[in-house]
């Protein structure tokens, strides 16, 4: 008797987890300088209190009124700054700002400190020109050395100079900025704004220390941030901090325990937040929840993890109504103003509509939390993108270290994507599709604001623009996969083809940045091939995927997947193949941290084992295999398929009875995935079955449906064999991306990065350290307060 070959476990147990991401520091890869200027003669400052131009006089001899009209001076220029700002003229208002800085008479350092604060932060809110607002934050570090007190004045520029520092690649320096900053704060005798400034610096540090490699550092410093937020008693920054070890953790899972401690923390900081307040910690719920969902899924405990998922679901769809509530109320506030603004207007009628005018902006301020006025001119940067308004962004923790992971855009296609990996396994594929349309939506919107649209590449990417890019790139790849998958699981093979050039496409344009994902491509090419019947062109891309991570884990399934398709080929040779791929990965199996690997392993050995004739050995490791597959994973692609060897077992085994059992449950599920392949499997077996127990009635009906099955498939592969990205797709050879002029690789080179070598989706902005420097871009920022990358 034939045994039909089976689709590839496309749902794979979490085969959208397998991405190895690679560290993407981006903002040190391509030299751009920022903002394009004419090249101007460097001038040499003069020594502090000395005028740029025309006689030098001491300070002191300068008289009480020129000191009153020079600070009158400089209120102006601030406030002229202040108006073109709010207008957009960002070029205009740092004119204004540096004419301060650029004056024949010099004002007081503490004006041009703060003018120069001033400067770097409009640069790096609304530019890519990092160095000049280094020089700016440099000089105002000379300037506050002769400056006894000023404090607050002080942190702000080690703070955004250790920020800029980052942007550069300098992170020596930023580390030696930090060390100061640190210091600074516990030497002061500032009290709680020290500590808060304490807690800044620790958070940056560890960012620092992760990017170098260094997680013990990195968790000492986080850990200190713990503790002096512990001695405030403020339980939300104890809660950024905790979340932020687990984050560390997760990164390096080097000991379960210790993970499963920083989960712990977790919960009990959490619990020791006063339920109201928790609410308004939106943030820091979304990190919270969606690091604890990476953890399960690391272990593969699908369940619990699923209702983290459902929490995040919830509170993302919430989050989305109160958003649109706040733009509903401020289009109603702006008509209101308009009308204020007539000069026709009757004291009555004024006098009703200022008074709605105040309840729609009492409202707007409960909502947001916090009033439109009043906002500190000199607070933390937004790296190479224009401020974003409120409710664009998911704050963990208050100024002045105003902690974001990621932008709310990028954390709700992660919550989006997450949805997608746990209902693709259910067979929930409408669900799956919207969200999957949703979230590469999201992405190519956000990708646009970032300056990438047709023809742009890697290397005309802007520094500072990179990290973020990094981010949605990722995601966006994410979803790809995703989206593969769920069209071959359906035998939508022409869809899933254009999904795969896709992902094909944006590696080639973003080779470095997307590293990681060809060996993800390589993969999905292995599992279409395996789909449309190509075994060889299969087993070859399955092993190449191999090849191309670092990852045990990813080096398994790979090994696995091209042992299935050896299996399918038939023959000896085919037989002593697979079972060479298989063997070293059953003797590790259970080494592996969760049954993701053991699960498929026990599936591929007992198959191979059935196809040698081994029928009962086959049957105790493919009934060990669906035992754990059913409690653990709730895989139904590969619950069907488990069923379907199954019942061919028992058939050949002469267990007619159970036979017909196992193999209805099979047909059942793969119905219920829209799975032709499997179906097609199930039903040649329901066939033999009749047969053997002579029911020709069932036997014709059942050969009927099979048939049209059949022909189905058939015109489905007709279609996709007849595609331009066919033989593309399985053809034997490697992808080919650009290779870099001699300027920009040397600019890689000159980069020191890293690799990871972490599951998807805890690669979503997490860096890690690799043995040895590569040219590649080092990975994703996540955090606000210098980029923090933890």
């Amino acid at each position: 008797m034939g045994y039909p070959s089976p689709q590839l476990m496309i749902f794979g147990p979490l085969n959208g987890l397998d991405l190895r991401t690679q560290n993407q520091n981006n903002a040190q890869l391509f030299d751009h300088g920022g903002l394009k200027k004419k090249k101007k003669k460097k001038k040499t400052l003069p020594p502090l209190g000395v005028p740029r131009r025309g006689v030098w006089r001491p300070r002191k001899e300068r008289s009480e009124s020129e000191r009153e009209i020079m600070e009158e001076v400089a209120e102006g220029l601030w406030g002229l700054a202040d108006h073109h700002e709010k207008k957009g003229a960002i070029g205009k208002a740092v004119k204004c700002l540096e004419a301060i800085c650029q004056s024949q008479v010099s004002f007081l350092p503490i004006v041009e400190v703060k003018t120069r604060l001033r400067i770097a932060t409009l640069l790096l809110k609304h530019s890519h020109n990092v160095n000049h607002a280094k020089s700016h934050l440099e000089r105002s570090q000379l300037l506050l050395k002769s400056i006894p007190s000023c404090f607050e004045l002080k942190c702000r520029a080690h703070s955004l100079l250790s920020q800029c520092y980052h942007l550069v690649g300098a992170i020596p320096s930023q580390k030696q900025i930090l060390n100061k900053g640190l210091a600074l704060a516990a030497s002061s005798g500032e009290g709680f704004s020290a500590k808060l400034w304490y807690c800044n610096f620790s958070s940056q540090l560890a960012n620092a220390l992760i990017i170098e490699g260094d997680y013990q550092g990195s968790i000492s410093a986080l850990e200190g941030g713990l503790d002096c937020a512990s001695a405030i008693f403020y339980p939300e920054l104890q809660m950024f901090f905790a979340t932020s070890i687990l984050h560390v953790h997760l990164m390096q899972w080097d000991d379960v325990n210790l993970v499963e401690g920083a989960i712990n923390k977790c919960n009990e900081v959490w619990e020791s937040i006063q339920p109201d307040k928790r609410q308004q910690c939106i943030g820091l719920l979304f990190y919270n929840e969606l690091l604890h969902i990476f953890y399960l899924l690391r272990i593969c405990n699908y369940k619990d993890a699923a209702q983290h998922v459902e929490t995040l679901d919830a509170a993302m769809k919430a989050d989305m109504q109160q958003m649109q509530h706040v733009q509903e109320l401020t289009k109603e506030l702006n008509a209101l103003n308009l009308s204020l603004s007539r000069s026709d207007l009757q004291y009555k009628e004024r006098s009703a509509l200022s008074k709605k005018q105040a309840q729609l902006e009492e409202q707007l301020n409960n909502i947001t939390g916090h009033s439109s006025a009043g906002k500190e001119s000199l607070e933390p940067a937004y790296f190479g993108n224009v401020k974003r308004a409120w409710g664009d962004k998911l704050e963990l923790a208050p100024p002045p270290i105003d902690g974001e992971w990621l932008p709310k855009s990028a954390v709700y296609a992660l919550v989006e994507l997450m949805v997608v990996i746990f209902g693709r396994p259910k067979g929930l594929f409408k669900e799956c599709g919207k969200r999957i349309q949703s979230g590469l939506q999201t992405i190519q919107d956000e990708l646009v604001k970032l300056g990438i649209s047709d023809g742009v590449r890697e290397v005309d990417l802007q520094h500072s623009a990179i990290w973020m890019a990094g981010v949605y790139l990722m995601l966006l790849m994410h979803f790809l996969e995703n989206k593969v998958a769920v069209e071959l699981t359906q035998s939508e093979f022409v869809e899933a083809q254009e999904a795969l050039v896709q992902m094909r496409n944006w590696f080639i344009r973003f080779p470095t940045i997307l590293q990681a994902c060809e060996s993800v491509i390589e993969m999905l090419r292995g599992q279409y091939a395996h789909s449309v019947g190509s075994y060889i062109e299969a087993a070859f891309h399955f092993v190449e995927a191999g090849k191309l991570t670092q990852s045990k884990s990813m080096q398994a399934m790979c090994q696995i997947y091209a042992a299935v398709s050896y299996i399918c080929l038939g023959g000896p040779e085919s037989s002593a193949q697979a079972l060479d791929l298989i063997g070293p990965v059953y003797q590790m199996m259970d080494s592996f941290v969760g049954v993701r690997e053991k699960t498929t392993v026990l599936f591929a050995y007992g198959f191979l084992l059935m196809r040698q004739q081994n029928l009962q050995e086959a049957r105790v490791r493919l009934a060990t295999g669906l035992q754990i597959t059913h409690s653990h994973l709730g895989n139904l692609q590969l619950v069907s398929q488990y069923l379907t060897i199954l019942g061919n077992l028992a058939l050949a085994l002469h267990d007619t009875g159970q036979a017909r059992e196992i193999l209805r449950s099979a047909l059942t599920l793969s119905k219920k995935l829209y799975d032709i392949p499997t179906q097609i499997w199930v039903l040649t077996n329901l066939t033999a079955l009749y047969q053997q127990l002579g029911e020709k009635g069932s036997e014709m009906e059942n050969d009927e449906y099979l048939s049209k099955k059949r022909a189905d498939l058939q015109n489905r592969l007709h279609d996709a064999c007849s595609s331009i990205h066919h033989i593309e797709i399985i053809d034997k050879s490697r992808i080919q991306v650009h290779q870099l002029h001699e300027l920009d690789v040397k600019r890689a080179m000159a980069s020191a990065s890293m690799r990871v070598n972490l599951d998807i989706p805890e690669s979503v902005g997490i860096s890690a350290s690799a043995p040895a420097p590569s040219s590649r871009l080092m990975d994703l920022d996540i955090g606000r307060r210098g980029k923090r990358k933890i």
